[in-house]
């Protein structure tokens, strides 16, 4: 029951920060270093990628490689919550965030990784054709 609480809870904050993503994207688009190119589309691509993520948590057949492809990402993207703690660059929602709180980000990002791979490791993966199938003829 816990697990699936935290599965639910991760997947709504997934999806909530995929929507701030559209909402404050000059926000997000000032945290990616400035020689990478396509920056508010990088913000924009990241933000669809967190929306399909998580609606991927919520069904069981796609759970647990959704569970492993956040981590990924949570990986992938902690780069720029670096970046912008060592640049001072503030929450993409306001003006002024203090240090301590753009250093939480990137520490916090490991126990987000654990989260969601804890919450998803026990789902079985997808289920194949012949799977599906046999349980057909079954019933």
């Amino acid at each position: 029951m816990i697990k699936t609480i935290g599965l639910y809870l991760f997947a709504g904050a997934l999806f909530s920060a995929g929507i701030l993503h559209f909402i404050y994207d000059s926000g997000f688009a000032a945290m990616i270093p400035e020689f990478l190119p396509f920056r508010y589309e990088l913000v924009y691509i990241t933000g669809i990628t967190e929306w399909l993520l998580s609606l991927l948590l919520i069904f069981p057949h796609t759970r647990k490689a959704a569970g492993l492809a956040t981590a990924v990402f949570l990986v992938v993207v902690l780069p720029a919550n670096i970046y912008a703690a060592i640049q001072k660059v503030p929450a993409p929602w306001t003006e002024n965030t203090s240090l301590t709180a753009l250093w939480l980000r990137p520490l916090f990002q490991p126990l987000l990784i654990w989260w969601v791979i804890y919450v998803t490791k026990d789902s079985p993966w997808r289920r194949t054709y012949d799977t599906l199938e046999k349980n057909v003829e079954r019933e």
